[in-house]
């Protein structure tokens, strides 16, 4: 019998979560592209629930679509899987953007959907696909090494160390003379006490052979003696071990974490193994590409021609028999020659080039027409104003029918219908029974280049048949108004061209077009402007899933958003379209992102792991950093102009704007005015519409004290905000456990972790990641077999720390009601308060107030009158 290796029975596995994911596909393109378009939906509720479980399901898809693209082999299959899962992607940025005009809020939550669908919260991750990063490694490498080499060349190789040493150095003569004597006197007693150990050792070992050989215990009594001591020891091991099951059991002690198993380490030696093969199979993919193309062109290249030229020259003597003279040959706006085998008779294509010259003279003929409108229009003006009144009528009626939301048009499901056509029609039933290294198929390559060099052909074949055809007009028909005619349409391009030059926009002028990309690079590298991100993957952002949205929001109480969804977001707005650049052009244009949040709950981490997951560049443009840097407004505009240039040649890059609120101050403190804060504030929006959709350039913004900017301004840049809340119980719970277990700390029950998750309510994630670093030292660690620790020791380092308090929560709230997003929201809640009141009665009574206040108004004013 024939037995697979476990390469080739991957294969097949991963083969068959394609099938799956294909078919989940295409039931959902039937659900989005219905034979019949349904009418509109007024209720609210119903709509986010089709629109919410498009978003799971394509989320699920995309799971299955990641992870089989990862570990496929085959490069053909995964041009074709890539394609749908770029669809996929971009499809889930339309969904997410028309949940967020529905409900006005960025926080969106399907508790209830999940039970529906069998998914659990780890589902609603957004994946990051693993090739964004992979497949430009060596760039990325390159970069790394520019880089350091930048830096060693500036001297700005680790600048932290020198001033940690720095500060070490300066100590006075007192205090270095108290720090020689400490370390002395304790060298002096590690002595002493290795001494004293040593002579203790020697006395119990004296003591030990005179008992010995004085006198000898009974064998028997022995034997009872040291089983004593063993059970004794092995209960109390047992006891303890069942103790620690039942507490884990319970939850109230976190396991601890296993060690991978050697399945587990043989499984990834094979997908290390396996995209090793994927880059072997991609390069002679490469390579037959190449090779197969050249030996098309040179074998079967003439006898393309022969043939394109006969069935044109057929053609032509075809449509000279139906219409009785020669017909104008496609141009190349129209597709050339391969219009006239689009499976077309003659008569066809000969109809279709008489009514786009119809549609020409129309459009010709159209001013004189509007200039007789004109007249006629003061003579109806009459019999219009008897007919209004009906038509205001029919357009009510209509527009009531046609009240309600619509499912707006999506550029991504052509390119799904595209790839799952492509499955159907090439990979469903192909039989590949002698492909088992999963190699390139040649048929396939040979078939793709084909239709290239056929269409290559068909471009030259056409530039000899237009002048051929020219000539048989010339000899036959001899149609010697066609010159008269060439010169006036040429003349028409002409002033075409002259009306188009003039709408055309000035070019911004380049002020480094005398510089190249790698003097830029390295200029913005040594001034501090370009900057390496931190290695930070967006799950290292620890944070637990709300299952109390829908239930808050059923209840009209809005609820905070747990770290979890900003994780999400994070991953839909930021790493997505900045990884991909199909997703980049056609999704929603995001160019700005705000994070708002207190102190500490990790936005400067999320801009890290934004770069990080993208392999994108970090600029960085905090007024901090600025200050002092290129002054004067010819220096800033030089700064931006640099800064902007260089992201786009080397997209994907983030600009990051620490502190974004002092760009936007309404009053600037009489600290920071030496800093210029406000050097931004008129050019960066002029710099943000330059961008355009094919450049994967995000500018992100971080503010813990929005409050203090100028709400207008600031929201005009920053389109997106993102607020960021301190963690709730469930997410510090986590927290704690992830920091002390990476940390090397032991736990044990005298550790409560939920008294220590529900003591730190209102501190962020940053206080605790310091009172973990200050209290786990390798001291304390070291400590641990001997003295446990405990939850009390961290509350001392904790106390030390000003949590966020609800004020300042309050205030970020206020805040956020305030932005546009936030007053949609409140008029949205309004309006649905007021029909669930009786919103008739509501509207009578603030009729009958106005009345009063009109009325109120004109007596003061009658009075006045009175008294001049």
């Amino acid at each position: 019998m024939n037995h697979c290796s476990p390469k080739d029975c991957l294969s097949s596995s991963y083969n068959r979560i394609w099938a799956s994911a294909q078919n989940a596909l295409e039931g959902l393109l039937e659900d989005e592209l219905p034979v019949v378009q349904p009418r509109p939906q007024r209720d609210r509720l119903q709509v986010f629930q089709t629109l919410a479980g498009f978003y799971l399901k394509y989320l699920q898809i995309l799971h299955n679509l990641e992870e089989v693209y990862d570990q496929m082999v085959h490069p053909q299959k995964r041009r074709v899987v890539r394609a749908v899962m770029e669809g996929v992607m971009g499809r889930l940025l339309e969904l997410k953007n028309e949940m967020v005009e529905l409900e006005f809020s960025e926080f969106h939550y399907f508790d209830d959907m999940l039970q529906d669908l069998k998914m659990t919260p780890a589902d609603l991750e957004v994946p990051i696909p693993r090739y964004f990063v992979r497949e430009k490694m060596r760039v990325l490498k390159e970069r790394e090494r520019m880089l350091a080499h930048i830096l060693a060349k500036g001297g700005h190789i680790e600048q932290q160390e020198p001033v940690c040493h720095a500060a070490a150095q300066r100590v006075s003569m007192e205090e270095a003379v108290q720090l020689l004597q400490v370390c002395e006197r304790a060298r002096q007693g590690r002595l002493r006490a290795r001494f004293m150990r040593e002579i203790r050792q020697d006395e119990s070992r004296s003591q030990l052979v005179q008992s010995q050989s004085t006198s000898t215990l009974d064998p028997d009594a022995a034997a009872v003696r040291i089983q004593k001591v063993w059970l004794g020891y092995s209960q109390r091991k047992r006891t303890k071990r069942e103790r620690l099951e039942e507490l884990i059991f319970l939850g109230m002690v976190p396991p601890e974490r296993p060690s991978p198993s050697a399945a587990e380490r043989c499984a990834q030696q094979v997908e290390a193994a396996r995209r090793a093969v994927q880059e072997q199979h991609e390069a002679e993919y490469q390579r037959a590409v190449v090779s197969i193309k050249e030996s098309v062109r040179t074998v079967e290249g003439p006898d393309i021609r022969e043939t394109l030229q006969e069935q044109i020259r057929q053609w032509l003597i075809e449509c000279r028999d139906a219409t009785g003279r020669f017909p104008d040959f496609p141009g190349v706006e129209d597709g050339g020659s391969a219009v006239i085998f689009a499976q077309k008779t003659p008569d066809q294509v000969a109809a279709e080039l008489a009514a786009k010259e119809e549609e020409k003279e129309k459009k010709k003929n159209a001013k004189g027409k509007k200039e007789k409108k004109s007249g006629n229009e003061k003579k109806g003006k009459k019999k219009d104003k008897k007919g209004k009144a009906k038509g205001k009528k029919e357009n009510l009626e209509g527009e009531e029918a046609e009240k309600g939301w619509k499912m707006t048009p999506s550029s991504f499901l052509p390119t799904m219908v595209q790839g799952s056509k492509i499955y159907q029609e090439v990979w469903q039933e192909r039989d590949e029974k002698q492909n088992f290294p999963q190699r390139f198929d040649a048929q396939l390559v040979r078939e793709e280049k084909r239709l290239e060099v056929e269409e290559e052909v068909r471009v030259q074949v056409d530039e000899l048949m237009r002048q051929e055809l020219k000539n048989l007009k010339l000899a036959v028909d001899k149609d010697k108004g066609k010159k008269k005619k060439a010169k006036k349409t040429n003349k028409k391009k002409k002033k075409k061209g002259k009306k188009a030059g003039k709408k055309k926009k000035k070019k911004e002028r380049d002020l480094t077009a005398d510089r190249t990309i790698e003097s830029l690079y390295e200029e913005l590298v040594l001034e501090g402007l370009l900057i390496r991100p931190m290695n930070v993957k967006l799950a290292e952002y620890i944070g637990e899933y709300s299952y109390l949205g829908t239930t808050l929001r059923q209840a009209q109480i809005e609820p905070m958003p747990s770290l979890s969804d900003v994780r999400q977001l994070i991953a839909l707005y930021g790493i997505l379209p900045l990884g991909s650049q199909s997703v980049h052009e056609r999704a929603p244009l995001i160019r700005t992102l705000l994070l708002a949040g207190p102190a500490g709950v990790g936005k400067k981490m999320l801009v890290h792991a934004l770069c990080t997951e993208t392999g994108a560049n970090l600029f960085n443009l905090s007024p901090a950093n600025l200050a002092g840097k290129y002054p004067g407004r010819i220096g800033l505009q030089y700064l931006l102009h640099m800064v902007f240039k260089v992201a786009r040649q080397l997209q994907p890059s983030v600009v990051w704007i620490g502190d974004a609120e002092k760009t936007f101050y309404k009053k600037i403190p009489k600290m920071e005015k030496e800093m210029e804060p406000k050097r931004l504030k008129k050019d960066l929006p002029k710099m943000l519409k330059s961008l355009r959709p094919e450049d994967r350039v995000l500018v992100v913004g971080t503010t813990r004290r929005p409050f203090e900017a100028d709400l207008k301004s600031f929201c005009k840049v920053y389109k997106k905000i993102i607020l960021i809340p301190r963690p709730d119980y469930a997410s510090r719970l986590v927290l704690w456990r992830d920091l002390l277990r990476t940390r090397g700390a032991q736990f044990t029950p005298a550790l409560d972790l939920s008294s220590l998750a529900k003591v730190t309510d209102g501190y962020t994630q940053g206080h605790i990641l310091r009172a973990a670093r200050t209290v786990l030292t390798t001291r304390r660690l070291g400590q641990m077999g001997r003295r446990p620790l405990s939850a009390v020791e961290f509350i001392p380092v904790l106390g030390r720390q000003d949590p966020v308090y609800k004020e300042e929560e309050e205030a970020f709230k206020a805040w956020y009601s305030r932005t546009p997003l936030g007053k949609k929201k409140l008029r949205a809640t309004k309006t649905i308060d007021e029909e669930g009141d009786g919103g008739k009665g509501k509207g009578t009574k603030g009729k009958e107030k106005k009345k009063r206040k009109d009325a109120k108004g004109k007596k003061k004013k009658s009075t006045k009158q009175t008294a001049s």
